[in-house]
């Protein structure tokens, strides 16, 4: 199984990304493994996408990296399901 996530932190950053293993990349981006998160921890899990393909979820990541009213559609959608804005 492979996982398309969305993490954000205190500063309502958002960090999009894709993994096999979603407990240990969130432990990663909290204990400072990943560069690109690294300064700006803690980051919390706030939504993700289970997929059986690995290129799936890497497409799903590209998708949403790459073209921001698809992500701002989802985070719409996110923010009316859990009552704030994100």
């Amino acid at each position: 199984m492979f996982y398309f996530y969305l993490l954000k932190n205190k500063f309502k950053n958002i960090y999009i990304g894709y993994t096999a293993d979603l407990r240990q990349r969130i432990k990663d981006h909290n204990y400072g493994k990943v560069d690109v998160t690294k300064d700006k921890k803690p980051w919390q899990i706030f939504y993700y996408e289970a997929y059986l393909s690995e290129d799936d979820a890497r497409l799903r990541e590209s998708t949403l990296k790459n073209y921001g009213s698809i992500l701002g559609q989802l985070k719409k959608r996110i923010s009316k399901s859990l009552g704030y804005s994100l």
